[in-house]
């Protein structure tokens, strides 16, 4: 879309380019706030609001991925509506985390699923980008239409091997997955100590540290 137009001055954007734009927007609000609230020591205070500012980013990710104005269709479309999946699973626990701050399930959900959005961004990037990676039978398109503009599309020659590099995306999403779930499961075994049952309630914690206070104090007493 032009907006300016001059003899030496123009300037043009692309639908496109503002909704990628856009996503990055939420994160550095939310990214801003959440720093401000730490350097003033107000993170505790604000937890809810950093909570909900976080929920924003995912919802907005969201919203644009399924409203994008540029039609994701065929396996460039299947590759995006897994990426919806992630997505969803991100809004849900960051909903649960602001609301239940002390939910370790909740949390480690939410890292899991903001790491696999990560790994999954690397591998649609070659897969839909990068033509030696492309599936068996099907080609990677490249349009050049401008300095700044390019346009991929991975074209399948029949449905058989749509139907193939189809199958072969959600294997792709399976092993992503299962090597994220074998990473955390390895953190969690060697570092047990780490997680601390955040769930244990501050009366229980002093009635504990009373008792183990018990014996020092009879001993004291006999000597």
């Amino acid at each position: 879309m032009q907006v300016l137009d001059y003899p030496l001055f123009s300037f043009t954007f692309k639908f496109n380019n503002f909704e990628h734009a856009t996503r990055f927007l939420h994160l550095l609000i939310y990214s801003c706030f959440t720093l401000f609230s730490e350097l003033n020591n107000k993170s505790d205070t604000l937890f809810e609001v950093s909570g909900i500012l976080a929920t924003s980013v995912f919802g907005q990710e969201l919203f644009l991925l399924y409203y994008h104005s540029t039609d994701h269709v065929g396996l460039e479309g299947h590759y995006h509506w897994l990426m919806q999946l992630i997505v969803f699973i991100s809004l849900l626990s960051s909903l649960s985390v602001t609301t239940f701050r002390s939910s370790f399930p909740s949390s480690l959900v939410l890292s899991i699923s903001v790491a696999f959005q990560g790994f999954w961004f690397i591998n649609m990037g070659f897969m839909l980008w990068v033509p030696e990676f492309a599936p068996k039978g099907c080609t990677i398109r490249l349009g050049h239409g401008g300095d700044s503009d390019m346009h991929g599309a991975v074209v399948c020659g029949t449905h058989d091997a749509f139907l193939r590099a189809r199958a072969l995306a959600n294997l792709q999403f399976s092993w992503i997955l299962a090597g994220v779930l074998i990473f955390v499961g390895c953190v969690c075994l060697f570092f047990p100590k780490k997680i601390a049952n955040r769930g244990q309630s501050i009366q229980y914690e002093r009635l504990h540290s009373r008792v183990a206070e018990v014996p020092l104090s009879v001993v004291g007493f006999k000597n």
